[in-house]
């Protein structure tokens, strides 16, 4: 339903501001760029969709051997002590605990196709437990915010992107998505945690985020002290490696469980290609508004804007042509993925704008609409505090964003 308003007001704004620009500033060839626009973008959202079968195939092979080699439950197993003091009023022994944790270390995998029937799955466990059916409980309200927190450890359909749109090295934003991630994450749990009264000084807690908090400050740390080329070129080398010891992890994995691994390979493989075919016509859809949107004038002139304001504050501005992206996030996965190809397209892949917008992709996932479906789900209709915290969380993972954005590439 956002994504519909959304379209709508892309290209109906688009329009009405092309209109007022031929009538008052005399630019009748508006109409002739939008139109060429529309076209370009259909183009290129065809094409890109296409492009995407061999990398999104290699990938969904790839993760179809995880899932089938048992990461997702190993993983699962790892963090279960952490969630099961997130969660104080679930019982240790009720089945809501498995969900979650499957949930969640499914989400950290980017295996979005086995994360939302598991989390839709925890969401009614929870509701089991919930006194009162039309008002989110405590414990679906955290639920919710770790999921549009977003924390991923691998994100794989950006680096898919970034490699059909020509990035000299698609994995040099896996380490800064996965510090912006992290602390849009830590933010939301804290934001929770702080209403709801949970006690996060916990030795538990304290042994996993701490933990945690202290690698992701140190790699960041490390990072800031080494000059410019050699950090690129030492995070690339690191980015690419944790990748490629992952992929062997998960080889490994399947081999111990004497899984196939070449048959589930192709099983996954499979999937890959299916799904790259089903999104054109959602990847056409959004990126002919953005098309026309931007070219009416109407986009630059709401960029222009932030950078007026965001420049009398006193800061770089340099940022701010990734901001779209970070705005449509918690609004539509949709409608940012098509930000994000569509600042890549426009300022090259490897940009700090098209880098940037990349990072914002990866830092968060889509707020409304998690809220609407889990808690439609259960019939939930009074929210309480889910959206405020993961705003909060959505705020955090900007901000930091746009700071590794600066530390790595600027």
């Amino acid at each position: 339903m956002v994504l519909n308003y959304i379209w709508i007001f892309l290209i109906l704004g688009g329009i009405i501001f092309g209109i007022i620009q031929a009538i008052f500033e005399g630019r009748v060839e508006v109409f002739s760029s939008m139109m060429a626009a529309a076209f370009d973008m259909a183009k290129t959202g065809f094409e890109l969709s296409l492009g995407l079968t061999g990398v999104m195939t290699l990938w969904l092979g790839l993760m179809k051997v995880a899932e089938l080699g048992g990461i997702v439950r190993v993983l699962a197993k790892a963090v279960s002590p952490l969630f099961a003091r997130l969660f104080p009023e679930v019982p240790g022994s009720h089945p809501a605990h498995g969900s979650i944790v499957m949930n969640i270390a499914a989400n950290m995998l980017g295996l979005d196709n086995a994360a939302t029937p598991l989390g839709l799955k925890a969401m009614n466990e929870l509701q089991e437990l919930n006194p009162n059916k039309e008002q989110a409980s405590n414990a679906q309200i955290m639920f919710m915010v770790l999921n549009a927190s977003g924390l991923t450890i691998i994100p794989i359909s950006i680096m898919v992107y970034r490699t059909q749109l020509g990035a000299a090295n698609p994995a040099d934003v896996f380490i800064p998505i996965l510090i912006a991630t992290f602390a849009a994450t830590l933010a939301g749990i804290i934001s929770v945690a702080v209403v709801q009264k949970i006690n996060l000084l916990n030795r538990t807690v304290l042994f996993f985020l701490g933990g945690f908090t202290l690698l992701v400050a140190a790699v960041t740390w490390y990072f800031s002290i080494l000059p410019a080329q050699q950090l690129q070129t030492i995070s690339l080398a690191v980015s690419n490696l944790i990748i490629l010891l992952i992929i062997g992890l998960f080889l490994v994995a399947a081999i111990r469980r004497k899984i196939n691994v070449y048959e589930t390979f192709i099983d996954g493989a499979k999937e890959g290609f299916q799904i790259a075919i089903k999104i054109i016509p959602y990847l056409v859809a959004i990126l002919v508004a953005i098309g026309v949107f931007r070219e009416s004038g109407a986009m630059p002139l709401l960029v222009d804007g932030m950078a007026s304001l965001f420049a009398w504050i006193g800061l770089n501005t340099d940022f701010v042509a990734a901001m779209p992206t970070a705005i449509m996030k918690p609004l539509s996965g949709s409608g940012a993925r098509g930000m994000m190809i569509d600042a890549m397209t426009t300022y090259g892949a490897d940009s700090f704008i098209g880098r940037l917008s990349c990072i914002f992709q990866g830092t968060t996932d889509t707020t409304f609409y998690i809220l609407a479906v889990y808690f439609g789900s259960v019939g939930v209709k009074r929210t309480r505090h889910a959206v405020g915290c993961a705003l909060i969380a959505d705020l955090t993972g900007i901000v930091v964003a746009i700071l590794v954005a600066y530390l790595f590439f600027h």
